[in-house]
């Protein structure tokens, strides 16, 4: 596995063209989660904050709330209507600490480091090594990482996982990997952990990146596969794995 590529997947679908003016308005559903996820991450005033694939930008605002108006706020998409929005967006905020790029993230070349990333609900760059390893390189060492969307829920749950296939299919290339979309990222950062979320629909993985930079054989961590079935109830319908 340690030898193994994973292709470059990063396609501009069409929930993120035509449908990019729609995409709030269908995806509201899971904004309680990516708040969630933004939570995940230990920000404090003044940080530099990398949303990758931030889409039409729903994560900016508890982002904002986070980093304060000495902070930064950096959005990377490869979908320019997508883009497009968030621009709009920042512009309706009056928001001048947020800056968005039209850039894949396999292709992320800040002019600063940032001090953590955020991967809200972006399987295929979930899926793809190399964008994971270029956008985490512009996080600092020992810079947070979070990251969370959708997930199979457990096998036998046949109908639960039809309904999200239904939902996810408009916003993926394919569903490889999710069972376990976190399974390159693991391997790339340190203190790695990862709960689950709607009653195993979904994930929230952190961690932090590598103090020698991103690369192979991360510093160890929890994963749901290791955490047994220790689990206790948290907000939003969680289930936070203990140790």
């Amino acid at each position: 596995m340690g030898g193994m590529t994973s292709r470059l997947k990063e396609p501009v679908l069409p929930a993120y063209q035509s449908g990019a003016h729609r995409y709030d308005e269908r995806t509201r559903v899971f904004q309680r989660f990516r708040e969630e996820i933004v939570e995940a991450l230990p920000l404090r005033p003044g940080d530099v904050v990398l949303d990758v694939g931030c889409g039409t930008g729903l994560c900016f605002s508890t982002l904002l709330d986070r980093v304060g108006p000495t902070g930064r706020v950096i959005g990377l998409d490869a979908a320019p209507e997508m883009v497009t929005v968030a621009h709009d967006r920042v512009d309706r905020a009056g928001w001048d600490n947020v800056e968005v790029h039209r850039t894949p993230a396999a292709e992320a070349r800040l002019d600063v480091t940032a001090d953590a990333a955020l991967f809200c609900a972006v399987h295929d760059v979930m899926q793809s090594e190399s964008a994971l390893r270029t956008a985490l390189a512009q996080v600092r060492p020992g810079g947070w990482v979070a990251a969370g969307g959708g997930k199979w829920a457990d096998p036998w749950l046949v109908a639960l996982n039809f309904q999200i296939r239904a939902l996810h299919a408009p916003y993926v290339t394919d569903f490889e990997g999710f069972d376990r979309p976190w399974r390159h990222m693991e391997r790339l950062i340190q203190e790695f952990q990862v709960h689950d979320l709607a009653f195993g629909t979904g994930y929230l993985a952190t961690g932090r990146t590598l103090a020698g930079g991103s690369g192979s054989g991360a510093g160890g961590g929890t994963t749901d596969r290791q955490a047994s079935n220790r689990t206790r109830p948290n907000k939003a319908g969680a289930l936070t794995h203990t140790p």
